[in-house]
Protein backbone atom coordinates (compact mmCIF):
# COMPACT_ATOMS: atom_id res chain seq x y z
CA UNK A 1 0.00 0.00 0.00
CA UNK A 2 1.14 3.56 -0.63
CA UNK A 3 2.61 5.12 2.13
CA UNK A 4 0.95 8.46 1.79
CA UNK A 5 -2.54 6.69 2.36
CA UNK A 6 -1.65 5.58 5.63
CA UNK A 7 -1.49 8.88 7.83
CA UNK A 8 -4.33 10.96 8.72
CA UNK A 9 -2.55 14.04 7.49
CA UNK A 10 0.77 14.40 5.36
CA UNK A 11 3.32 17.55 5.85
CA UNK A 12 3.11 20.51 2.72
CA UNK A 13 6.65 18.38 1.74
CA UNK A 14 5.27 15.32 1.23
CA UNK A 15 1.81 16.52 0.24
CA UNK A 16 3.05 17.92 -2.67
CA UNK A 17 6.29 16.20 -3.37
CA UNK A 18 6.07 16.09 -7.31
CA UNK A 19 5.38 19.98 -7.21
CA UNK A 20 8.21 20.68 -4.93
CA UNK A 21 10.39 18.20 -7.35
CA UNK A 22 9.33 19.47 -10.58
CA UNK A 23 9.93 23.36 -9.31
CA UNK A 24 13.48 22.21 -8.83
CA UNK A 25 13.94 20.46 -11.75
CA UNK A 26 13.00 23.61 -13.55
CA UNK A 27 14.50 26.76 -11.30
CA UNK A 28 17.54 28.30 -12.96
CA UNK A 29 17.83 30.92 -10.75
CA UNK A 30 20.81 30.85 -7.96
CA UNK A 31 19.68 29.29 -4.52
CA UNK A 32 20.21 31.43 -1.18
CA UNK A 33 22.48 29.48 1.01
CA UNK A 34 20.34 26.89 2.66
CA UNK A 35 17.22 26.66 0.14
CA UNK A 36 15.57 23.98 -1.33
CA UNK A 37 14.28 26.49 -3.87
CA UNK A 38 14.93 30.30 -5.46
CA UNK A 39 12.56 32.82 -4.16
CA UNK A 40 11.03 32.90 -7.43
CA UNK A 41 10.30 29.27 -7.00
CA UNK A 42 8.94 29.26 -3.64
CA UNK A 43 6.44 31.99 -5.20
CA UNK A 44 5.65 29.71 -7.86
CA UNK A 45 4.87 27.22 -5.22
CA UNK A 46 2.57 29.48 -2.65
CA UNK A 47 0.39 31.08 -5.62
CA UNK A 48 0.17 28.69 -8.16
CA UNK A 49 1.63 28.39 -11.99
CA UNK A 50 3.31 25.62 -13.97
CA UNK A 51 7.00 24.18 -13.77
CA UNK A 52 8.39 21.94 -16.36
CA UNK A 53 4.21 21.11 -18.03
CA UNK A 54 3.62 20.32 -14.28
CA UNK A 55 0.70 22.30 -12.47
CA UNK A 56 1.27 24.02 -9.39
CA UNK A 57 -1.59 24.59 -7.64
CA UNK A 58 -2.14 27.67 -5.02
CA UNK A 59 -2.06 27.51 -1.57
CA UNK A 60 -2.86 30.47 -0.42
CA UNK A 61 -5.32 32.75 -2.40
CA UNK A 62 -4.80 36.04 -1.86
CA UNK A 63 -2.12 39.17 -2.38
CA UNK A 64 0.49 38.13 -3.81
CA UNK A 65 2.68 40.71 -2.67
CA UNK A 66 2.23 39.97 0.79
CA UNK A 67 3.61 36.67 -0.24
CA UNK A 68 6.24 38.04 -1.71
CA UNK A 69 7.27 40.17 1.16
CA UNK A 70 6.70 37.29 3.05
CA UNK A 71 9.53 35.98 1.20
CA UNK A 72 11.82 38.31 1.10
CA UNK A 73 11.95 38.69 4.74
CA UNK A 74 13.61 35.37 5.22
CA UNK A 75 16.17 36.05 2.70
CA UNK A 76 17.22 38.85 5.50
CA UNK A 77 18.62 38.05 9.20
CA UNK A 78 15.06 38.97 10.12
CA UNK A 79 12.25 37.08 11.41
CA UNK A 80 8.64 36.81 9.96
CA UNK A 81 5.56 37.42 11.48
CA UNK A 82 2.40 36.43 10.47
CA UNK A 83 -0.94 37.67 12.06
CA UNK A 84 -4.65 37.91 11.35
CA UNK A 85 -8.16 36.78 12.14
CA UNK A 86 -8.69 32.90 12.78
CA UNK A 87 -9.46 31.17 9.34
CA UNK A 88 -6.04 33.46 7.05
CA UNK A 89 -4.48 31.32 6.47
CA UNK A 90 -1.61 31.90 8.67
CA UNK A 91 -0.83 28.19 9.40
CA UNK A 92 -0.91 27.04 5.89
CA UNK A 93 1.37 29.57 4.58
CA UNK A 94 3.63 29.26 7.24
CA UNK A 95 3.86 25.68 7.09
CA UNK A 96 3.96 25.83 2.68
CA UNK A 97 6.96 28.29 2.89
CA UNK A 98 8.67 26.34 5.30
CA UNK A 99 8.33 23.58 2.85
CA UNK A 100 9.68 24.85 -0.11
CA UNK A 101 12.47 26.51 1.42
CA UNK A 102 13.69 24.25 3.67
CA UNK A 103 11.82 20.50 2.45
CA UNK A 104 10.71 19.96 6.60
CA UNK A 105 7.82 21.88 7.43
CA UNK A 106 8.11 19.65 10.95
CA UNK A 107 10.45 22.14 13.25
CA UNK A 108 7.18 23.34 15.24
CA UNK A 109 6.48 24.76 18.50
CA UNK A 110 2.93 25.41 19.70
CA UNK A 111 2.46 28.35 21.42
CA UNK A 112 0.05 28.38 24.45
CA UNK A 113 -0.03 28.74 28.79
CA UNK A 114 1.85 25.91 29.38
CA UNK A 115 5.06 26.29 27.06
CA UNK A 116 8.03 27.01 28.92
CA UNK A 117 11.65 28.64 28.10
CA UNK A 118 12.90 25.04 27.43
CA UNK A 119 10.47 24.36 24.80
CA UNK A 120 12.06 27.30 22.52
CA UNK A 121 15.76 26.36 24.08
CA UNK A 122 16.36 22.86 24.67
CA UNK A 123 15.91 20.59 28.23
CA UNK A 124 17.32 17.23 29.38
CA UNK A 125 16.69 14.01 30.09
CA UNK A 126 16.93 14.23 33.71
CA UNK A 127 17.65 10.50 34.30
CA UNK A 128 20.44 10.36 31.88
CA UNK A 129 21.74 14.18 33.78
CA UNK A 130 21.67 12.51 37.23
CA UNK A 131 23.42 9.54 36.51
CA UNK A 132 26.05 10.83 34.12
CA UNK A 133 25.99 14.91 34.11
CA UNK A 134 25.67 17.22 31.72
CA UNK A 135 26.06 15.98 27.76
CA UNK A 136 25.51 15.65 24.71
CA UNK A 137 23.44 12.34 24.98
CA UNK A 138 21.39 14.23 27.61
CA UNK A 139 20.73 16.97 26.20
CA UNK A 140 17.24 17.06 24.50
CA UNK A 141 16.70 19.86 21.37
CA UNK A 142 13.83 21.94 20.99
CA UNK A 143 12.73 22.45 17.08
CA UNK A 144 14.74 25.59 17.16
CA UNK A 145 17.92 24.34 18.61
CA UNK A 146 17.58 21.69 15.64
CA UNK A 147 16.80 24.27 12.72
CA UNK A 148 19.56 26.34 13.90
CA UNK A 149 22.34 23.35 13.79
CA UNK A 150 20.35 22.48 10.06
CA UNK A 151 20.53 26.20 8.75
CA UNK A 152 16.56 25.05 8.80
CA UNK A 153 13.24 27.06 9.85
CA UNK A 154 11.28 26.61 12.83
CA UNK A 155 7.75 27.72 12.99
CA UNK A 156 6.45 28.73 16.10
CA UNK A 157 2.37 28.43 16.46
CA UNK A 158 0.48 30.92 18.24
CA UNK A 159 3.27 32.70 19.50
CA UNK A 160 1.00 35.08 21.49
CA UNK A 161 -0.43 32.22 23.67
CA UNK A 162 2.89 32.03 25.44
CA UNK A 163 3.89 34.12 28.45
CA UNK A 164 5.77 37.11 28.27
CA UNK A 165 9.08 35.85 29.46
CA UNK A 166 8.99 32.33 27.56
CA UNK A 167 8.56 34.91 24.39
CA UNK A 168 11.38 36.96 25.28
CA UNK A 169 13.56 33.83 25.28
CA UNK A 170 13.16 34.32 21.51
CA UNK A 171 15.05 37.53 21.89
CA UNK A 172 19.04 36.53 21.99
CA UNK A 173 18.35 33.80 19.28
CA UNK A 174 16.75 36.35 17.01
CA UNK A 175 19.78 38.87 17.61
CA UNK A 176 22.53 36.99 17.89
CA UNK A 177 21.86 34.17 16.03
CA UNK A 178 23.35 32.07 19.09
CA UNK A 179 22.13 29.62 21.55
CA UNK A 180 24.22 29.38 24.80
CA UNK A 181 24.49 26.57 26.41
CA UNK A 182 26.33 27.32 29.61
CA UNK A 183 25.79 24.13 31.02
CA UNK A 184 28.47 22.50 28.43
CA UNK A 185 30.33 25.13 28.39
CA UNK A 186 29.30 25.76 24.52
CA UNK A 187 27.29 28.05 21.80
CA UNK A 188 25.74 26.80 19.19
CA UNK A 189 25.61 29.32 16.32
CA UNK A 190 23.17 28.84 13.81
CA UNK A 191 23.84 27.74 10.05
CA UNK A 192 22.99 30.02 7.03
CA UNK A 193 18.79 29.46 6.40
CA UNK A 194 18.04 29.43 10.23
CA UNK A 195 14.57 31.35 10.92
CA UNK A 196 12.04 31.47 12.48
CA UNK A 197 7.92 31.93 11.33
CA UNK A 198 5.69 33.00 14.31
CA UNK A 199 1.86 33.25 13.87
CA UNK A 200 -0.52 35.27 16.09
CA UNK A 201 -4.09 35.79 16.31
CA UNK A 202 -5.40 39.13 16.26
CA UNK A 203 -8.18 37.72 18.60
CA UNK A 204 -5.59 37.27 21.31
CA UNK A 205 -4.13 40.47 21.27
CA UNK A 206 -4.22 41.30 24.94
CA UNK A 207 -3.61 37.90 25.75
CA UNK A 208 0.30 37.86 26.35
CA UNK A 209 1.36 40.99 24.56
CA UNK A 210 4.63 41.23 22.85
CA UNK A 211 7.29 43.23 24.26
CA UNK A 212 8.45 46.13 21.84
CA UNK A 213 11.88 44.50 22.14
CA UNK A 214 10.43 41.07 20.45
CA UNK A 215 8.73 42.96 17.91
CA UNK A 216 11.76 44.62 16.86
CA UNK A 217 13.36 41.53 15.85
CA UNK A 218 10.22 40.43 13.23
CA UNK A 219 8.77 41.42 10.03
CA UNK A 220 5.51 41.42 10.54
CA UNK A 221 2.70 40.65 7.74
CA UNK A 222 -1.12 41.44 8.29
CA UNK A 223 -2.75 38.66 6.24
CA UNK A 224 -6.40 40.06 5.78
CA UNK A 225 -9.38 38.22 5.77
CA UNK A 226 -10.45 37.38 2.03
CA UNK A 227 -11.86 40.76 0.65
CA UNK A 228 -14.94 39.53 -1.51
CA UNK A 229 -17.44 36.91 -1.27
CA UNK A 230 -16.02 35.04 -5.16
CA UNK A 231 -12.51 35.00 -3.48
CA UNK A 232 -13.98 33.14 0.13
CA UNK A 233 -16.12 30.34 -2.23
CA UNK A 234 -12.89 30.00 -3.83
CA UNK A 235 -10.99 29.39 -1.05
CA UNK A 236 -13.22 27.46 0.43
CA UNK A 237 -14.52 25.32 -2.38
CA UNK A 238 -10.49 24.35 -3.13
CA UNK A 239 -9.37 23.54 0.28
CA UNK A 240 -12.76 21.19 1.18
CA UNK A 241 -11.50 19.77 -2.29
CA UNK A 242 -8.07 18.67 -0.86
CA UNK A 243 -9.31 17.90 2.90
CA UNK A 244 -12.14 15.61 1.90
CA UNK A 245 -9.41 13.66 -1.01
CA UNK A 246 -7.22 12.99 2.13
CA UNK A 247 -10.19 11.85 4.18
CA UNK A 248 -11.06 9.60 1.49
CA UNK A 249 -14.79 10.41 2.01
CA UNK A 250 -17.48 8.53 -0.13
CA UNK A 251 -19.12 11.74 -0.59
CA UNK A 252 -19.37 14.05 -3.63
CA UNK A 253 -18.09 18.06 -2.83
CA UNK A 254 -20.84 20.91 -2.33
CA UNK A 255 -22.26 21.74 -5.08
CA UNK A 256 -21.55 25.67 -6.05
CA UNK A 257 -24.91 26.67 -4.37
CA UNK A 258 -24.20 24.77 -1.02
CA UNK A 259 -20.48 26.84 -0.51
CA UNK A 260 -22.08 29.96 -1.53
CA UNK A 261 -25.18 30.08 0.82
CA UNK A 262 -22.50 28.76 3.55
CA UNK A 263 -19.70 31.40 3.31
CA UNK A 264 -22.44 34.39 2.63
CA UNK A 265 -24.17 33.08 6.16
CA UNK A 266 -20.60 33.58 7.83
CA UNK A 267 -19.82 36.19 6.05
CA UNK A 268 -22.77 38.26 6.96
CA UNK A 269 -22.42 36.93 11.03
CA UNK A 270 -18.78 37.80 11.36
CA UNK A 271 -19.76 41.43 9.67
CA UNK A 272 -22.63 41.62 11.33
CA UNK A 273 -24.25 43.17 8.11
CA UNK A 274 -25.74 41.49 5.35
CA UNK A 275 -24.09 41.21 1.94
CA UNK A 276 -26.49 44.15 0.37
CA UNK A 277 -25.63 46.00 3.21
CA UNK A 278 -29.46 46.75 3.94
CA UNK A 279 -29.49 45.12 7.37
CA UNK A 280 -27.32 44.97 10.52
CA UNK A 281 -26.96 41.15 11.79
CA UNK A 282 -26.11 40.20 15.46
CA UNK A 283 -22.59 37.86 15.59
CA UNK A 284 -22.19 34.96 17.71
CA UNK A 285 -20.00 34.77 20.72
CA UNK A 286 -17.56 32.56 18.42
CA UNK A 287 -15.11 32.80 15.64
CA UNK A 288 -16.73 32.28 12.06
CA UNK A 289 -14.00 32.33 10.25
CA UNK A 290 -13.23 30.81 6.37
CA UNK A 291 -11.88 27.95 8.40
CA UNK A 292 -14.73 27.31 10.16
CA UNK A 293 -16.81 27.30 6.87
CA UNK A 294 -14.28 24.57 5.27
CA UNK A 295 -14.07 22.41 8.86
CA UNK A 296 -18.17 22.75 8.49
CA UNK A 297 -18.90 21.55 4.70
CA UNK A 298 -16.26 18.63 5.39
CA UNK A 299 -18.09 17.79 8.12
CA UNK A 300 -21.35 17.67 5.47
CA UNK A 301 -19.91 15.66 3.72
CA UNK A 302 -18.69 12.96 6.60
CA UNK A 303 -22.51 12.95 7.38
CA UNK A 304 -23.67 12.57 3.81
CA UNK A 305 -21.15 9.60 2.99
CA UNK A 306 -21.87 8.01 6.42
CA UNK A 307 -25.71 8.11 6.79
CA UNK A 308 -26.96 9.37 3.36
CA UNK A 309 -26.35 8.35 -0.18
CA UNK A 310 -22.78 10.66 -0.49
CA UNK A 311 -24.57 13.58 -1.50
CA UNK A 312 -24.85 16.60 0.44
CA UNK A 313 -27.96 17.87 1.45
CA UNK A 314 -29.72 21.08 3.80
CA UNK A 315 -30.52 18.67 6.45
CA UNK A 316 -26.39 17.80 6.78
CA UNK A 317 -25.46 21.72 6.29
CA UNK A 318 -27.85 22.85 8.82
CA UNK A 319 -26.20 20.26 11.28
CA UNK A 320 -22.97 21.73 10.37
CA UNK A 321 -24.44 25.59 10.85
CA UNK A 322 -25.48 24.53 13.85
CA UNK A 323 -22.34 23.66 15.38
CA UNK A 324 -20.52 26.15 13.97
CA UNK A 325 -22.45 29.05 15.03
CA UNK A 326 -24.01 28.00 18.39
CA UNK A 327 -21.23 27.96 20.43
CA UNK A 328 -22.46 29.65 23.72
CA UNK A 329 -25.75 28.25 24.11
CA UNK A 330 -28.20 30.29 25.65
CA UNK A 331 -26.99 33.89 23.55
CA UNK A 332 -25.88 32.12 20.55
CA UNK A 333 -29.00 29.89 19.81
CA UNK A 334 -31.04 33.13 19.99
CA UNK A 335 -28.52 35.19 17.82
CA UNK A 336 -29.05 32.14 14.93
CA UNK A 337 -33.06 32.15 15.29
CA UNK A 338 -32.90 35.93 14.60
CA UNK A 339 -30.88 35.47 11.74
CA UNK A 340 -33.04 32.51 10.34
CA UNK A 341 -36.57 34.77 10.77
CA UNK A 342 -34.89 38.11 9.84
CA UNK A 343 -32.45 37.12 7.15
CA UNK A 344 -32.77 33.41 5.92
CA UNK A 345 -36.40 33.44 5.52
CA UNK A 346 -36.81 36.69 3.68
CA UNK A 347 -34.71 35.30 0.63
CA UNK A 348 -37.82 33.10 -1.36
CA UNK A 349 -38.13 30.37 -2.18
CA UNK A 350 -33.89 28.82 -2.90
CA UNK A 351 -33.16 29.53 0.59
CA UNK A 352 -36.50 27.55 1.84
CA UNK A 353 -35.30 23.93 2.65
CA UNK A 354 -31.97 25.44 4.53
CA UNK A 355 -34.45 27.44 6.49
CA UNK A 356 -37.00 24.57 7.23
CA UNK A 357 -33.69 22.67 8.20
CA UNK A 358 -32.03 25.16 10.29
CA UNK A 359 -34.78 26.29 12.09
CA UNK A 360 -35.79 22.39 12.83
CA UNK A 361 -32.12 22.00 14.01
CA UNK A 362 -32.37 24.91 16.25
CA UNK A 363 -35.58 23.96 18.27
Amino acid sequence: MDQKQDVLRLPAERLYEHELEALKQADKDTLPSGWKLSPKSVLTFITGGKAGGIDITPKYIGNRRLVEMAIATLLTDRALMLIGEPGTAKSWLSENLTAAIHGDSSKVIQGTAGTSEEHIRYSWNYAMLLAQGPSDQALIKSPIFRAMESGGITRFEEISRCASEVQDALISILSEKTLSIPELDRELSAARGFSVIATANTRDRGVNEMSAALKRRFNIIVLPAPSDIDTEVGIVRKRVGEISANYELNASPPDDDAVLKVVTIFRELRNGMTVDSKNKVKPPSGVISTAEAISLLTGSMALAASFGNGTITDEDVAAGLQGAIVKDEEKDRLVWKEYLENVMKKRGSSWRSLYNACSEMNG
